[in-house]
């Protein structure tokens, strides 16, 4: 899950921290997404969570049937960060 995460944040297009790292767990807290901002700048960040926030949840899914990906809040959507808890089932 680490390294799949990694490839979004490629380009410095995420600033983020682990939060926790086990077998079982990869928490981390997106503080700064540049997809975020370029839809912010756009004036659509609705639009920016339709076609990017919520195509976490298919990909996780992508990882295999195990993961499961928990988010509160987005960027995207106003909040301070963006909290991913990816699990084993």
């Amino acid at each position: 899950m680490a390294s799949a995460f990694k490839r979004f944040a490629a380009g410095d297009a995420l600033t983020y921290a682990v939060v926790k790292q086990a077998p079982d767990a990869f928490d981390v807290d997106v503080t700064e997404c540049l997809y975020a901002k370029f839809y912010k700048e756009m004036g659509a960040p609705e639009l920016g969570f339709l076609l990017t926030c919520s195509a976490d949840f298919p990909m996780a899914e992508g990882f295999g049937g195990d993961v499961q990906l928990t988010r509160t809040q987005t960027i995207m959507q106003g909040a301070s960060h963006c909290d991913f808890r990816y699990r084993l089932k």
